[in-house]
């Protein structure tokens, strides 16, 4: 049981990682678009955030201090600086996605207007980073956010012509479906940018500090991306699955996230999309509070200044008032009345462009002996990494100009 709950930092993680509002969206319309054609970059992605987030961890663990605080002082502060400042942008981005996310999903479940509900749900989000024990908020995010496997029920209920749909794992582009290689393209680089989006390792990161992990819970630290990570991939998997047995033989595009239900309605009715909902509330909620941490997190890291939840405001007010000023920021960006979902779009496509200024950082720390002593990466660990360096490189550089050209896989 001890074991089950130290997994459920990882679960939090993923689920704010993986299958966020931007996640739960771009997986439908890839399998309503692709089928599974594009299953082999969830792949690819899961193993690259396993990869990446357990040096992370295992930096904090072993040096008592999180990643980006050790990355200002291993690079630099001007280095540093540069990747502050790109992830940051991008965290804020994803913060009113998620917001705007969960105010999409109570829409669903209780009927109510979303620009009506920002605000209280903003407010909510900083009272929970304010005022709820770290370890209860990813217990409950964490947990509440495995209702999202009613996407793995659902697809089993289907009971689609497994033969056939284990043919659509091929990479490739559907013949007759009017997509191009370009459009194609550009969905890769989207779902490899959501699944290693960089917030996510340094909130791992802090996230074990919190716990106050030490060397001997490295342990926890493969436990947690193992289950955590795999976990996500399986979902996102899963809603892709969905949406390319009942959306996309019926040519339905998915703009919304009413149709990314659909196929939970078809095989499991309302009960289970009733149920999903509270997991996408759960999953979204643990990715609002992922990303506003995040931001506190990192610019009190770079600073030097107190920081974590595990402090009161009056030990930590940069720390608490950075968080408070996220929120306050996303709630604006919603008022504005722009769409969560477009939000969480130009969010993933502008992660594979900031990759490289997290990875990159994160593979230098994890292999100096005057941070992790002994436990530097193994030959084959880099030899991997420095393989995965290649593909984020590639990403980076192809994600805005796919995204031009092909105008957001319009």
């Amino acid at each position: 049981m001890n074991r089950l709950f130290a997994a459920t930092l990882g679960i939090l993680t993923a689920i704010g990682g993986f299958v966020d509002i931007g996640d739960l969206v771009t997986n439908a319309v890839v399998g309503s678009r692709f089928g599974l054609s594009l299953a082999w970059v969830v792949v690819v992605g899961v193993v690259g955030i396993v990869l990446f987030a357990h040096m992370s961890g295992k930096v904090t663990a072993i040096s008592g201090r999180a990643t980006f605080e050790i990355i200002r002082e291993r690079l630099g502060p001007r280095a540093a600086l540069v990747n502050l400042g790109g992830s940051m942008a991008l965290t804020l981005l994803t913060l009113a996605a998620e917001i705007g996310g969960i105010a999409l999903a109570l829409q669903l479940l209780a009927g109510v207007a979303p620009l009506t509900i920002v605000l209280p749900l903003a407010f909510a989000v900083w009272w929970i980073v304010w005022r709820v024990r770290f370890s209860w908020m990813e217990n409950a995010a964490g947990l509440l956010g495995l209702l999202l496997v009613g996407f793995v029920v659902a697809l089993v209920a289907l009971d689609p012509d497994w033969t056939a749909l284990g043919r659509q794992l091929v990479p490739s582009v559907p013949a007759g479906g009017g997509e191009s290689g370009l459009t194609y393209a550009y969905y890769a680089v989207a779902l490899f940018g959501a699944a290693m989006t960089p917030y996510e390792v340094f909130f791992f990161s802090s996230g074990a500090a919190e716990e106050g992990w030490t060397s001997r819970d490295l342990w926890m630290s493969r436990l947690n991306v193992l289950v955590g990570f795999t976990l996500g991939g399986v979902l996102s998997l899963a809603i892709a699955g969905c949406a390319a047995v009942v959306l996309l033989p019926a040519g339905i595009a998915v703009t919304s996230l009413s149709q990314v239900l659909a196929p939970v309605a078809v095989a499991l009715g309302v009960v289970g999309v009733v149920v999903v909902l509270v997991g996408v509330v759960a999953a979204t909620t643990g990715a609002a509070l992922e990303t506003a941490l995040a931001c506190g997190y990192s610019i009190a890291q770079y600073a030097g200044w107190p920081w974590g939840k595990r402090l009161r405001p009056v030990q930590a007010p940069q720390f608490h008032v950075v968080v408070a000023g996220a929120v306050a920021l996303a709630c604006v960006v919603l008022a504005t009345g722009v769409d969560p979902i477009m939000v969480t779009e130009f969010s993933v496509v502008f992660s594979a462009v900031a990759l490289p200024l997290t990875y990159f950082p994160v593979l230098v720390v994890a292999n100096d002996p005057d941070y992790v002593g002994e436990h530097v990466n193994g030959r084959v660990v880099n030899a991997v990494a420095l393989v995965y360096l290649v593909i984020i490189g590639v990403a980076a550089v192809a994600a805005v100009p796919l995204m031009v050209l092909t105008r957001m896989g319009a």
